[in-house]
């Protein structure tokens, strides 16, 4: 229990390193929280019209769950121990003390975790990402219907219970933070990929 919580608490402070807000208040680019949808992920960040921003912010949001899920598991030598280290960064991510808890939605930071700590889930997560985001160009739609597919696909995959329980929770944080764009998909409003925020 005691490795849980250093764990949990690791992680969440890992996680809770708002990137994209740092990023573009260094590259002179104001508050990001002032653009497109307000939030500080890297969807938000491309908004600015600065690829090269955007994507350090996706591999900088990624990389901090990889890196709680890595430095812990090694620390403790439980996989356990490093999975919870890597789910509290995703909710450090989405729910920052430092910004009043408003932070991003974790789809990279979910993906972060998987290539780190769950290389089945990953299997299944990525291709059905890429093939919905290539056919339909909407963001959220892939990473939902990944999320969705995760913790199902990886348990039958041979994935770990532990694990599944685990994934299956945090799939279902990501359904929450994409509330939202759940309601504009519903109603054929949700924006493709490309398209100027208002």
């Amino acid at each position: 229990m005691y490795w849980f919580l250093i764990a949990a608490l690791a992680g969440y402070l890992l996680g809770s390193i708002p990137f994209g807000l740092l990023i573009t208040r260094l590259a002179g680019l104001g508050d990001i929280r002032n653009v497109g949808s307000g939030n500080i992920g890297a969807t938000n960040v491309l908004r600015t019209g600065r690829k090269d921003l955007a994507l350090a912010t996706l591999l900088l949001d990624s990389f901090k769950a990889g890196l709680a899920v890595f430095l812990i598991t090694s620390i403790s030598g439980d996989r356990n121990v490093g999975l919870v280290a890597g789910a509290f960064a995703f909710v450090g991510h989405c729910y920052p003390v430092w910004l009043g808890f408003k932070g991003g939605k974790g789809v990279a930071t979910y993906a972060g975790l998987l290539a780190f700590a769950s290389p089945l889930a990953l299997a299944v997560g990525a291709p059905i990402w890429l093939i919905l985001f290539a056919v339909t160009r909407i963001s959220s739609l892939a990473a939902l219907t990944a999320a969705a597919c995760v913790p199902i696909g990886a348990y039958l995959l041979g994935e770990t219970q532990f694990a599944s329980i685990l994934l299956l929770g945090l799939s279902v944080l990501v359904f929450w933070t994409h509330r939202e764009n759940i309601k504009r998909l519903l109603s054929g409003t949700e924006p493709k990929f490309g398209s100027k925020a208002k």
